[in-house]
C-alpha cells in the first residue's frame, strides 16, 4: 500500500475542508435559523469518519472526499445530521442507557427530520428506504423523536440482521464520544492535541494531568457546553417560529422536536423533594457515635451496652402534601394508576419519607369525588391495591384548591409544602395563588405545551416516563 506524501496529504485535506466549508455555507443559506448551531462547531480533521464533541466537527478528509465522490449531497446531509444531534443534545446521555439502541434512535430521528425539511441539496438515494423502515414506527408512536423511537426499539427489539440493516441505513457519524468518560482525552488523541501538554505546570505549580482537577474542569466545561446548546436550541426554536410562514409544513417536525427538548420539564423525583419539611428523625449520628465504647459495654456487662444519648439529625423528609387527580373523561385510567404507583415508589425511598405522613389523595373532575387520607406506608399500599377512579365529567381544578384551603384553616395540615395535580390540562384554574407550592403534571406525547397560571409549576412527562422509577 502506497503512503501518500506530504503534498498529497495537504491536497486531500485542503479539498476535504473545501467540501465541509461548502456544506456549512449551503446549510447557512438554505436554513438561516440553524446558523447559531453551525457557527458553534469548529472544523477539525480526525481519524473518525465524522463525529462531534459539541464544540468541534471532526472529520476524516479521505472519508469526506470518498462520500462526496459517491454522492454529491452526502457531505451536506451528514453535516446537518451531526449539527442536529447537537441541537437536540443527543450526546448528553444517561449512563444506564442502551448505547446501541440510543445511537440508532438518534440517527433515525435526525435522518427523518432532514427528509421532512425537503432540502434538494440534502437529498440522497437512501431516503426512500429510510422512510419505509420508519413507517411502522411512525404508525405506532406518532411524532418521531429520538426518545420515543428509543423506547419503541427497546419494546420491539429487531433481530441482529435487522439491527445491522438499520444501522447501515441511518448511519452518518460516529457516536463513541457520547459514551466516553474522558471525552477530552479521547478527542485529543484522535483529533487535535491539547495546547497544555501533560506535565506542564500551571501558575500554582500543579501539573496539568492532575486527575482530580482535570475531572472537575471537564465537568464544568461539559455543564457550560450543555447550557450553550440549550440556549442555541431555544434560539433556533424562536427563529423557526418567526420563519414558520416561509418554511411551511417542511419544518413542522423540527419545530415539534425542538418543543420536546425545550419544554418545561422537571425531574419528578427531585420535584417531590421540594415538598420536604425539616423534621427530626431519631437515628444514630455516625459522626458522634462511639462503636468501641458500645462494644466494650457488651463485653463487660453482657447485654448492656455503654451508649451515649441518641443523637438526632435534622433531615429532609416528605411529611405533608396533596396528590390531586383529574378523573375527567379525557384522562386515561391506566396512566393515573401508573402515576400514583410512581409517586409511591419515589416516596418509599428511605431518604425521602417520614414514618408518619399526612397525605391526601383527592379525586376530582368538576367536583370532588373522593378524598382519602393516608398516614403511613401500609395505608398507601392498601390504597394502591384497591384504587378505583371516580368521576368522568368535565375538569375544574378549583374545588381541590378550595378543599385544601379549608383543611389548612381547620389545621388538618400544619406545614403543607405542596400540591401535585395530575391532569391532561384542560380545565379551569384558580385565579389566586395558594399559600403552598402547586404543580400540574401533564402527560403530553404530542409536545403541545399546556398553559398554567404564572404561579404554578408545570411538569410535562411522556407516558413512557411513568412505566418505571
Amino acid at each position: 500500500m502506497l503512503v501518500p506524501d506530504r503534498v498529497q496529504v495537504e491536497r486531500i485535506e485542503g479539498l476535504a475542508r473545501e467540501v465541509m466549508q461548502l456544506s456549512r455555507d449551503t446549510l447557512a443559506v438554505k436554513l438561516r435559523f440553524i446558523n447559531p448551531a453551525l457557527s458553534q462547531l469548529e472544523l477539525l480533521t480526525s481519524t473518525w469518519p465524522l463525529a462531534t464533541d459539541g464544540t468541534r466537527m471532526l472529520y476524516d478528509p479521505v472519508y469526506i472526499l470518498h462520500a462526496y465522490g459517491k454522492e454529491k449531497n452526502m457531505p451536506i446531509r451528514s453535516y446537518l445530521h451531526v449539527v442536529l444531534h447537537c441541537v437536540f443534545q443527543h450526546f448528553y446521555v444517561d449512563l444506564r442507557i442502551n448505547e446501541a439502541m440510543w445511537s440508532l434512535a438518534c440517527d433515525m430521528a435526525v435522518e427523518n427530520m432532514i427528509t421532512e425539511l425537503q432540502l434538494d441539496c440534502a437529498r440522497v438515494a437512501r431516503e426512500q428506504q429510510q422512510q419505509e423502515a420508519l413507517e411502522p414506527i411512525r404508525q405506532a408512536i406518532g411524532q418521531l423523536t429520538a426518545e420515543k423511537i428509543y423506547h419503541y426499539l427497546l419494546r420491539h427489539q429487531p433481530d441482529e440482521d435487522g439491527k445491522v440493516y438499520l444501522r447501515r441505513l441511518f448511519w452518518a457519524d460516529e457516536h463513541d464520544a457520547w459514551y466516553i468518560a474522558s471525552v477530552t482525552d479521547e478527542l485529543d488523541e484522535r483529533g487535535e492535541r491539547s495546547t497544555k501538554e501533560a506535565g506542564d505546570s500551571d501558575k500554582d505549580g500543579k501539573t496539568g494531568d492532575d486527575p482530580e482537577s482535570m475531572d472537575i474542569d471537564r465537568m464544568a466545561q461539559r455543564k457550560q457546553l450543555q447550557r450553550q446548546w440549550e440556549q442555541i436550541s431555544q434560539q433556533i426554536q424562536m427563529d423557526l417560529e418567526t420563519f414558520s410562514k416561509k418554511t411551511g409544513d417542511r419544518a413542522l417536525g423540527l419545530m415539534q422536536n425542538l418543543e420536546s427538548v425545550n419544554r418545561e420539564r422537571y425531574d419528578y423525583a427531585e420535584f417531590l423533594k421540594k415538598f420536604a419539611a425539616l423534621g427530626e428523625v431519631m437515628q444514630v449520628n455516625d459522626d458522634e457515635f462511639d462503636y468501641i465504647f458500645y462494644t466494650y459495654g457488651l463485653e463487660l456487662y453482657e447485654n448492656v451496652p455503654l451508649i451515649e444519648p441518641l443523637e438526632y439529625k435534622e433531615v429532609k423528609r416528605i411529611k405533608e402534601f396533596v396528590i390531586a387527580i383529574d378523573t375527567s373523561g379525557s384522562v386515561r385510567g391506566e396512566l393515573v394508576q401508573q402515576f400514583v404507583q410512581k409517586t409511591y415508589n419515589i416516596l418509599m425511598q428511605q431518604e425521602n419519607f417520614f414514618t408518619k405522613i399526612n397525605l391526601h389523595i383527592i379525586l376530582c373532575d368538576a367536583v370532588i369525588q373522593e378524598d382519602v387520607k393516608i398516614t403511613n406506608q401500609e395505608e398507601f399500599e392498601r390504597y394502591l391495591a384497591g384504587m378505583q377512579l371516580k368521576g368522568s365529567g368535565g375538569t375544574d381544578f378549583r374545588p381541590v384548591f378550595r378543599r385544601v384551603d379549608e383543611m389548612i384553616r381547620d389545621h388538618e395540615f400544619v406545614n403543607l409544602k405542596g400540591l401535585i395535580y395530575f391532569t391532561d390540562g384542560e380545565g379551569i384554574f384558580p385565579e389566586r395563588q395558594p399559600s403552598y407550592q402547586s404543580a400540574f403534571v401533564f402527560i403530553k406525547d404530542d409536545y403541545k405545551s399546556p398553559k398554567v397560571p404564572a404561579w404554578a409549576i408545570k411538569l410535562v412527562l411522556q407516558s413512557h416516563e411513568l412505566e418505571a422509577v
